[in-house]
């Protein structure tokens, strides 16, 4: 495996090599938000569904851990912009990421691609210099397809992160904005 590994460093062209080393660390950046941000998300959800529990069962005010009430506290009077721009200042921490994910899912397979068209022209070069054999044409075209291969992995975890991170964060404004109302209802 490791001689594998070797053997195709050796026969890459420094450029597949780059573009795998870029999609590593797109790799790792992706992995270090998705965690950090679902982990952050789940924990602000269960804080806003204690709070909007505790409206619907009676409460007078959001609790005091709730996004909200840092609007409700900066202001005298409860109206529906101090509220709306809570779920504004949500909605746009919530969101925090997204666009990290959503770039490394559209970049990442043409980075891929990118490198598998570099490493496929040196292999032609090498073909033209020498006496080249249907072997080497294969060699080379599958040693350079793993820079594509590597761009769409990379994206597809991409992509599938955003999407849950999408999911979180709109059912995280959906239970503020569940508050906003009831708070707003008790107040007419």
């Amino acid at each position: 495996m490791l001689n594998n590994l070797i053997d195709f460093y050796l026969k890459s062209h420094p450029v597949t090599i780059g573009v795998l080393a870029l999609l590593a660390v797109y790799f790792l950046v992706l992995n270090w938000v998705f965690f950090y941000r679902y982990f952050s998300i789940t924990s602000w959800l269960s804080r806003e569904s204690a709070s909007l529990e505790a409206l619907l069962l009676g409460a007078t005010t959001v609790k005091e851990n709730s996004f909200l009430n840092n609007f409700l506290q900066t202001s005298n009077v409860i109206s529906k912009e101090v509220l709306g721009l809570g779920m504004l200042a949500a909605t746009k921490e919530a969101t925090k990421g997204l666009s990290v994910l959503s770039v490394i899912a559209s970049t990442s397979p043409f980075i891929g691609l990118f490198g598998t068209v570099v490493s496929i022209l040196g292999t032609f070069t090498h073909i033209g210099q020498t006496s080249g054999t249907m072997s080497i044409i294969a060699s080379g075209v599958s040693d350079a397809l793993v820079a594509t291969a590597s761009g769409i992995f990379v994206a597809v975890f991409a992509y599938t992160y955003h999407q849950i991170l999408k999911r979180k964060s709109y059912e995280l404004v959906s239970y503020l904005q569940m508050q906003s109302d009831a708070i707003l209802a008790r107040k007419v």
